[in-house]
């Protein structure tokens, strides 16, 4: 159990931050934005919790978990020495990826095929589902580019990009089954 009896510790005001292993690093360094964008995700869905009920705020509480577990994971930076860790850090693991990958396919057995783009909009679920889908879109991104200089572990980033497809699955769900959902007409304000 985690025990923050002070919450800060001017250790940061140098610009520079501790990451899970005890290493420190500036704060505009590509990991600490990679897991700094996965909190901002986490906070995002906090507010899309607040238009949830039942097994879809289920759902979300256990993303806002698996978030955290991304994060602890993307703040450890040296995966060879996993095994020599005093403890073993908290990785992503690929029965995550595979659990969205039911919940995506479950959802999207009940809606129409899309015939058109759609609008992120509709329901305020649903318009705060897409904004959740942007910035799992953009930590995916981040987690990417960090990835072409460091290690990180693949299923960290298998988890963002089926998160984004949840969510945007779960908007549509939102929005009275895709019933509801905003569609784009191209070239409507020439």
């Amino acid at each position: 159990m985690v025990v923050l009896s002070k919450i800060y510790t001017r250790t940061g005001d140098g610009g520079d931050t501790a990451l899970g292993d005890g290493s420190r690093r500036v704060k505009h360094d590509l990991r600490v934005a990679a897991y700094g964008t996965v909190d901002e995700l986490n906070s995002t869905l906090g507010l899309a919790r607040l238009h949830a009920d039942g097994e879809t705020d289920a759902a979300l509480s256990r993303i806002q978990n698996d978030l955290f577990d991304l994060g602890a994971d993307l703040c450890r930076p040296d995966m060879d020495k996993d095994a020599e860790a005093k403890y073993p850090p908290l990785r992503m693991a690929e029965a995550q990826v595979t659990r969205l990958e039911s919940e995506i396919d479950r959802m999207n057995g009940d809606l129409e095929p899309l015939r058109s783009f759609i609008l992120p909009g509709g329901s305020a679920l649903a318009a705060h589902l897409h904004l959740c889908r942007t910035v799992a879109r953009r930590a995916e991104r981040r987690a990417v580019e960090l990835a072409g200089i460091e290690n990180v572990n693949a299923a960290a980033v298998k988890y963002l990009n089926r998160l984004s497809d949840w969510f945007f699955v779960a908007a549509r769900t939102a929005n009275d089954g895709g019933r509801a959902d905003v569609l784009w007409v191209p070239g409507a304000n020439r």
